[in-house]
């Protein structure tokens, strides 16, 4: 699920197999759901989503309609799947949740939006990967509550209509920009969830810590919000293997200090970066003093597919201004070397200090 996660000792990391990876496994989403806030007044963060959204929900409301179509957009872990279900329950209808790579064809769809009661929510995570002719009868029944479902096959096929009742799509996605022009335009409403900043962090893991039980300090929670990543979903997770080195090397109490040693222990560093991303940034500075330097050979370096290096590591290396990609290859920024504490090279650098592609 996407606001909040929960797991085991043995799920201890998402189900990209890293403690700060924003996606969850099924174990994680099993348990998450004691964690979710159940209106707009609980969600922490997204001020101007919740406020946007706020008012198209009781503006349909008060017409006794149907809410307008949503579109969620944004990195996992930042609270789509938990608007959808906000959404729901602030108009009190109930939610169907299914996903994009689950509806291969278009009879999947139709099964699933014939069986939708009125006002019914469906939510359709991951839109962006639904099946091209299952995304074509979308259309249609976004728009005028209608499905055209084909009997038979080729010249003998036949169309029958195929009335639905009004409903209210919320879609999610990752990757908006592959979302075609037609369907994206059908949604009435759409909202891109930013990256939480620290203080938005520490009230998420405050209202956590309270729903386990947990005792934890402002300070501990400072600590755990500034390598959170931005995501809620990553901050829980930290928290919990927090909360089992409090309990196994403290008296469970959370404060700086014990949150910064178990971080320690799980290789999650000040700045939320793991052995990975450091591996990546170590292998680009010290053996190729900060680049320019090609994927496939810096994931050589590192021992990593050139897929995993790419996806998995460089996104939030780029996004903290540690690593640059440029034509002609990865270069490490100033504050890599900061970051790592180590000196730049001082001769052969090209315009801003950065190493020239020949050494020269």
């Amino acid at each position: 699920m996407d606001r909040y996660d929960n797991g085991s000792d043995t799920a201890s990391a998402g189900a990209d197999g890293r403690l700060v990876g924003a996606s969850a496994d099924g174990e994680d989403q099993a348990v998450e759901a004691a964690l979710r806030p159940k209106s707009l007044d609980e969600f922490v963060g997204q001020e101007r989503v919740r406020e946007q959204l706020d008012l198209v929900l009781k503006a349909a409301l008060a017409r006794g309609a149907t809410a307008d179509h949503v579109l969620l957009s944004g990195a996992p872990g930042l609270g789509k799947t938990t608007l959808s279900m906000i959404i729901a329950a602030e108009m009190g209808a109930p939610i169907r949740i299914t996903s994009g790579p689950a509806i291969q064809h278009a009879g999947d769809l139709a099964a699933i939006l014939s069986s939708l009661q009125e006002g019914e929510v469906l939510f359709l995570d991951e839109i962006h990967r639904m099946s091209r002719p299952a995304e074509e009868m979308l259309y249609m029944a976004m728009e005028d509550f209608r499905v055209d479902v084909i009997v038979g096959k080729g010249p003998g096929a036949t169309a029958i209509p195929l009335e639905l009742p009004p409903f209210t799509l919320v879609g999610a996605t990752t990757r908006a920009g592959l979302l075609p022009p037609p369907l994206r335009d059908r949604f009435g409403f759409t909202a891109h969830m930013e990256f939480y900043g620290p203080p938005e962090l520490e009230r998420v893991i405050h209202r956590s810590a309270g729903l386990l039980d947990l005792v934890i300090d402002a300070e501990g929670a400072a600590e755990i919000a500034g390598r959170s990543r931005g995501t809620p979903r990553i901050a829980n997770r930290l928290l919990r293997r927090v909360r089992d080195y409090a309990q196994v090397k403290a008296d469970g109490r959370i404060t700086r200090d014990i949150a910064a040693a178990a971080l320690r222990v799980y290789e999650v560093d000040g700045r939320g970066l793991d052995r990975l991303d450091r591996a990546v940034l170590q292998a680009l500075l010290k053996l190729f003093g900060g680049g320019p330097v090609g994927l496939s050979t810096l994931a050589v370096a590192v021992g990593e597919e050139r897929e995993t290096v790419e996806e998995v590591a460089e996104p939030f290396l780029v996004r903290e201004g540690l690593l640059a990609r440029t034509p002609r290859g990865r270069v490490a920024t100033p504050a890599a070397w900061a970051h790592l504490g180590l000196v730049p090279p001082q001769q052969g650098l090209g315009p801003g200090g950065q190493q020239g592609l020949f050494g020269t």
